[in-house]
């Protein structure tokens, strides 16, 4: 049994402006499940795929107020690139964020509805990524994440430190999976969470449980009778788990 990290899920005011934003930022198209929903994924992209990790944007009535516990760092592939891209999002209505970052060679920017991203330089290790480099997550102990998160999926553990934790797919494509240990931890909800999918067959419950049994405990988020189970991970940061469709 295991699972696969799927796709971001963005809380949003506007499902469709904001899916807009970021299908047009990473080159992608957009689609709907229904009402007050906005898929982003690749143009031809048939889900799941570990060769992309998608975006859900979901409209809700009072978005959370924005918390950095986890945002998308997007890959360049040369310094001109870099600016380029920079220059593009502010276009598209991206804003500059300011997060304390002095004198870094990336570019910490912000989303129409204020949720952080950055926008790195050249690094060969996200070379062939696509244009998503990684999810990153702020937490307080990358090692226990990285213990918690590599036994929830069969995405493999590349790096493991007291600082930062790094996984990837088990077929060894699309973006990294990061963890990075940040002192000044916010502690409220964000309106970014992670969403995990059971491979066909699999138990679905069965797995709920063996992520309860790692330490995951349930979640309350509002969601009333739904096909997908809310669990919160060993820090507190909220995921759920899909149903197969």
């Amino acid at each position: 049994m295991a699972l696969r990290l799927v796709q971001v899920n963005f809380k949003a005011r506007d499902d469709s402006a904001l899916g807009r934003f970021w299908a047009e930022a990473l080159g992608w198209g957009v689609s709907s499940e229904g009402p007050g929903v906005t898929n982003v994924e690749p143009v031809g992209f048939a889900w799941p795929d570990p060769a992309a990790v998608c975006i859900d944007v979901v409209t809700v009535p009072d978005p959370a107020t924005v918390q950095y516990r986890a945002h998308l760092d997007l890959a360049s592939t040369s310094a001109a690139h870099q600016t380029e891209l920079v220059a593009r999002l502010l276009e598209l209505g991206a804003t500059p964020a300011d997060i304390g970052q002095s004198l870094v060679p990336w570019t910490a920017l912000a989303d129409p509805e204020g949720n952080l991203f950055r926008v790195l330089e050249p690094r060969a290790i996200y070379r062939d990524t696509g244009p998503v480099a990684a999810v990153v997550v702020n937490c307080a102990d990358p090692r226990a994440m990285a213990r918690f998160w590599s036994g929830a999926m069969d995405w493999t553990l590349h790096e493991v430190s007291d600082d930062h934790a790094r996984l990837r797919s088990a077929a060894d494509v699309g973006p990294y999976l990061e963890f990075l240990r940040t002192p000044a931890l916010k502690t409220m909800p964000g309106r970014v969470h992670l969403d995990l999918l059971p491979y066909p067959g699999d138990d679905h419950a069965a797995e709920v449980a063996r992520l309860r049994a790692l330490g995951a405990t349930d979640a309350d988020v509002g969601q009333g009778d739904v096909p997908w189970v809310c669990l919160a991970d060993t820090e507190g940061n909220e995921f759920c788990v899909l149903a197969p469709r």
